[in-house]
């Protein structure tokens, strides 16, 4: 027993395989804003998460490896991605009329790209052709929060449509997946998630119902939020874990449980605490979990088979463009989505960023992989395609923000001429204040001398009047 305990205590337990490779991958994390910073910020810092973890990975320094604890840690900052993307999500605005028509045009993306696959791959393959276009119609939100907060767009238009169709084109795949990919009957996968839904209700109404009923753990809750004990930070552990643990038991992909999970967090908190606990949660995904599911993303890469099929990396980034990007395009341009955006410049901006993809890319490759729909090579260049629209999308967004003309809204001229009217209005009144103010003055009794703060009263100088 005590010989057990030394040995933990010393630390031989792990495998110094592990530590090496955790000290990598932390090297990487830290490197990546640094060399982003390098570019101006034109280049994402998660660019260089990808390409810095493929390149202490396996198949080129050979520096880092996975095993079960990196495995473990990924699967977490995969989870924190997607809480932090569901925690931005505004259910009014997603049962608006943006929310409505993002969700119509995620399904004309998944439709045209069931169909173009089809016509590739032949009828025989359908199950590797739904594959293929869940990839293609996914949007990166978690991927693209930390690029549009570092742009300054957040708060824009552009920014707020980035999110409302992140969200869809994050939460539809990954229903998608859960019933076009399942091993079960469609009827009872929609019984599961049904189940599964109710469970997260459940965990939704908990807290307060435990706060009601045993209003001293509200207290204590409270008591310890700033302290070391962290208890809303532990409480957002719990709340990640249990609903991906119950994705994970009712065999649904554990994002879809932490995309709840980031959904309910945001009921929960009130609305003066938001920014508190939502920098706290930067803090905990940004600081470790995250960079760690990005560069064991960019470690898994075989970068053989994409150095042995380049074009395949070109044809897709244009294949996800035209299945994702175009429809958002044409639909903001040609139809009133009540998202606000008119000008070419925005537009194209927003197409650009919800083509972007990742995360769902991972996750649907690494299902089709496990069933034997996919093989590792051609999964790999998938991996490959999706960190290319990371690199890509969101610098050619920036070039066409920064050279197309700003767009002219119908309303900006007459705002413009409103606003002028308004404030010679106001000069108009404040001149005939002060000229009444003057006769009044001057009638009652002489009008002093200017003061200069310059020279002295013997002098004479031009300044202006204290009144």
């Amino acid at each position: 027993m005590l010989n057990s305990i030394t040995l933990l205590a010393s630390g031989a337990a792990v495998a110094p395989g592990v530590i090496v490779s955790m000290m990598w991958i932390a090297i990487a994390a830290l490197a990546s804003p640094l060399l982003s910073f390098l570019t101006g910020k034109r280049v994402p810092g998660v660019v260089f998460m990808l390409l810095l973890g493929v390149l202490i990975g396996p198949e080129v320094l050979d520096l880092a490896h996975l095993d079960g604890s990196n495995a473990l840690l990924r699967e977490l900052g995969l989870g924190m991605l997607f809480l932090l993307a569901g925690w931005e999500i505004d259910p009014d605005v997603m049962r608006g009329r943006q929310g409505r028509r993002a969700t119509g045009t995620w399904l004309l993306s998944l439709g045209l790209a069931v169909g173009a696959a089809l016509l590739l791959l032949g009828t025989d393959d359908l199950l590797r052709s739904i594959v293929l276009a869940i990839a293609v119609s996914s949007t990166a939100m978690g991927t693209l929060l930390p690029v549009i907060k570092n742009s300054g767009r957040a708060d824009s238009p552009v920014g707020r449509g980035v999110l409302v169709h992140g969200a869809v084109g994050e939460l539809g795949p990954v229903f998608a997946m859960a019933l076009l990919l399942s091993t079960r009957t469609t009827w009872l996968t929609l019984i599961i998630l049904a189940l599964f839904m109710g469970g997260a209700m459940m965990v939704a109404f908990l807290p307060r119902t435990v706060s009601r009923l045993v209003p001293w753990v509200g207290h204590a809750v409270r008591d310890g939020a700033s302290h070391t004990s962290q208890t809303v930070m532990r409480m957002v552990i719990v709340l990640l874990t249990t609903l991906m643990a119950m994705a994970a038991v009712f065999e649904l992909d554990v994002v879809l449980g932490a995309f709840a999970a980031g959904i309910i967090l945001r009921g929960l908190v009130p609305v003066r605490a938001r920014k508190t606990v939502e920098a706290r949660l930067d803090v905990m995904g940004y600081g470790l979990l995250i960079p760690v599911f990005f560069i064991t993303s960019g470690m898994a890469i075989n970068v053989r088979e994409v150095l042995h099929s380049p074009w395949a990396v070109v044809v897709g980034i244009i294949v996800i463009y035209i299945a994702r990007g175009l429809p958002i395009l044409l639909v903001e341009r040609f139809t009133d989505t009540g998202s606000g955006i008119r000008g070419f410049r925005d537009q194209m901006e927003l197409s650009l960023y919800s083509a972007t993809g990742l995360p769902i890319i991972v996750a649907v490759t690494e299902i089709a992989v496990d069933r034997g729909l996919l093989g590792e090579g051609r999964a790999s260049v998938m991996v490959a395609t999706g960190a290319a629209t990371v690199l890509l999308f969101p610098m050619l967004a920036a070039n066409v923000h920064s050279h197309v003309p700003a767009p002219e809204y119908p309303g900006d001229e007459e705002e413009r001429r409103r606003v002028e009217n308004d404030i010679e209005a106001e000069a108009v009144e404040y001149r005939s204040g002060k000229s009444a103010d003057s006769t009044e003055s001057g009638a009652g009794r002489p009008k002093p001398r200017p003061k200069s703060s310059t020279v002295s009263d013997d002098e004479i100088t031009i300044d202006s009047d204290e009144d």
